[in-house]
Parts: structure tokens; C-alpha cells; sequence
């Protein structure tokens, strides 16, 4: 039986955050709960899951457990590649960050007159950003595809051919 009495520290999600965004100290606090014996994760571990995602949206007041938070790299799994994109600036969303959802869409060469555009992926995980160069130059994503994908991402990519869509609310 367990003591009634027994506290024990924990973290509490003080603001909202979508699944698969990062998890931020800022956005944890410490709270006493009674040792109900359910698995809440102890403050003593809060920075050590300020650097995971949300698996699913936690809204404030929520009491964190292991189930409800990943590691970006928990996605590279089989079935799944890491892309490099090189993309100029209006080729992604200018407050794009790790563990953001995007939609990957191809463009039409230029040279063709074609005005057709196509969704390659439908929800990417972004996993990492590079801060963009100085004049213009391009900037750095990786992002987590199905394997199956990626052949063809790769290839419009090393065209220029990329445009990434901000997906707020994606899972």
C-alpha cells in the first residue's frame, strides 16, 4: 500500500506545446505531487528533457511522463532517411527550427513553362537547421522522410526544386 503522505518532485508542462515540437526548460516547472506510484518524470531529470520533442500536444498543467516525449532521432528508424537540403532563402520558412513538421513540395524547372507543383512528402520531421549565410546563401536542413521518398526528394533538392511548408498543428 502506498503512504498517502509520501511527495515526491515532478515536472509540470507550463506552456502549450504542439507534438513533435522541443520541449523547453522555460516551459517546466517543479511541483510536488502525492507517490501515487504512477511514472511522472522527477524534476531531478527536467534538462535532460528540455532537449526532447513532444510525442503528443501537452497542454499546461500537464505532468510529464516518459511516454509522452521523444528523441528526434527515435524517427531515423527503418523505413526512414535523413535528407540534406540545401534551400535558398524562400525556399523555407524563415523561423523554421528542429522538430518542426513540414510538407515538402517540389517546383517546376523554370526552364519548362510548366506550372505544376507536387507534394513529395506530406509531414517531415525536421531535425536539423543551420542558421542561414551571410548574402543570401543557402541554409541547411535535415529532415526525416519515409526511405522510399528520399530518392526523389534528394533529386529535386539538388535541383533547387524544394519549397518546405510549415505544418503547426501536424502530428
Amino acid at each position: 500500500m502506498l503512504d498517502g503522505g509520501a511527495r515526491v518532485s515532478a515536472i509540470r508542462i507550463t506552456q502549450h506545446v504542439t507534438a513533435g515540437q522541443p520541449l523547453s526548460r522555460a516551459g517546466m516547472e517543479e511541483i510536488q505531487i502525492a507517490d501515487t506510484g504512477i511514472d511522472y518524470l522527477p524534476w531531478a531529470q527536467h534538462a535532460s528533457y528540455a532537449q526532447r520533442l513532444a510525442r503528443v500536444t501537452l497542454l499546461p498543467g500537464t505532468l510529464l511522463t516518459t511516454q509522452m516525449t521523444a528523441m528526434a532521432n527515435e524517427e531515423l528508424i527503418p523505413g526512414k532517411a535523413r535528407v540534406g537540403l540545401a534551400l535558398k532563402p524562400g525556399q523555407s520558412p524563415a523561423e523554421l527550427q528542429r522538430g518542426q513538421r513540414v510538407q515538402i513540395i517540389s517546383l517546376p524547372r523554370q526552364d519548362t513553362g510548366a506550372h505544376n507543383s507536387a507534394v513529395l512528402a506530406p509531414s517531415a520531421l525536421v531535425d536539423a537547421v543551420s542558421e542561414p549565410g551571410t548574402g543570401g546563401s543557402s541554409r541547411l536542413v535535415n529532415v526525416i522522410v519515409d526511405a522510399a521518398l528520399s530518392p526523389r526528394i534528394a533529386a529535386y533538392a539538388s535541383n533547387g526544386q524544394i519549397v518546405l511548408t510549415y505544418l503547426p498543428a501536424a502530428h
